[in-house]
């Protein structure tokens, strides 16, 4: 299908030397097991720091650094897993992906972040582990039609609630809702009070659907893995619940997400290893 398409040759490939300029990834440096990760104010508190995930890696060292992306490498449990941390997004989370599957060896990526509670059992310093995502972003409609469905691999997912269940955190497995805005597009008044009708029903349009939690990354991190051939996954902490009204924690649940994630790519991987 390429061989006919006229503007190949001339697409700028964003590399040097065979190293992606937007995220300095060298297969040599990239483990297999990934976590994308945000650099997000709104999870650092109730003893989550700013790098509470690589904090928690052994024999932890950055191996590229750009104005995009700070990535690190290191072992949990023995493993070995690289943290990518980045800006906020489906797009963001794009760049990250696309160089991940052009340029490294990476099976498997799972997003540990934040996110809101929109489902009524969901509560602040809770674990959302996503089956599945709505892709109400704009970036993954650019690669695939919108009836291609966000999924996580279900041996994540399992590996996910298994490793909840062992350490004894609150958590839920269900469909997270993922959106672009922070505010008309999650029904968050603009400046002035701008808010039209529409914007007012989103949240319960999804509360009634049965969603657990909205984000802005889950969607492209379990859609571009799935077609791109790879393990998705993502576990998020829930900060706040606008639908029960449970008020905004920082960092509440995040510590919590991190052992979950670090530890669902270790058991994985010593899965495979054990196989």
């Amino acid at each position: 299908m390429l061989q006919d398409y006229p503007y190949l040759d001339r697409m700028p490939s964003f590399a040097r030397d065979g190293v992606p300029l937007l995220t300095g990834f060298r297969r040599d440096t990239i483990a297999p097991s990934v976590v994308l990760a945000v650099r997000d104010p709104l999870v650092v508190g109730e003893g989550a720091a700013d790098d509470a995930i690589t904090a928690c890696l052994d024999d932890a060292v950055v191996v590229a650094r750009t104005g995009l992306f700070t990535t690190v490498s290191g072992t949990y449990r023995g493993v070995p897993i690289s943290v990518v941390s980045g800006g906020s997004g489906s797009p963001e989370a794009e760049l990250a992906l696309m160089d991940l599957f052009n340029y490294t060896d990476a099976r498997t990526v799972i997003r540990i972040g934040g996110c809101g509670g929109w489902g009524e059992k969901v509560g602040v310093g809770d674990v959302v582990i996503s089956s599945g995502a709505v892709r109400d972003e704009g970036m993954t409609k650019s690669h695939v039609r919108t009836e291609y469905p966000a999924v996580a691999d279900w041996r994540v997912v399992r590996a996910m609630a298994a490793e909840a269940a062992e350490i004894g955190c609150p958590h839920h497995v269900g469909i997270t809702r993922t959106g672009d805005s922070e505010y008309c597009g999650w029904g968050r008044p603009g400046p002035d009070g701008y808010l039209q009708d529409d914007h007012k029903g989103i949240i319960d349009y999804w509360r009634r659907a049965g969603i657990l939690n909205t984000d802005r990354e889950t969607a492209a991190v379990l859609t571009l893995c799935t077609l791109y051939g790879r393990r998705g996954g993502s576990v998020c902490s829930v900060g706040d619940n606008v639908v029960t009204g449970e008020a905004h924690r920082s960092g509440a649940g995040q510590n919590a997400a991190i052992l979950v994630g670090l530890g669902a790519l270790a058991r994985l991987a010593q899965e495979e290893q054990a196989r």
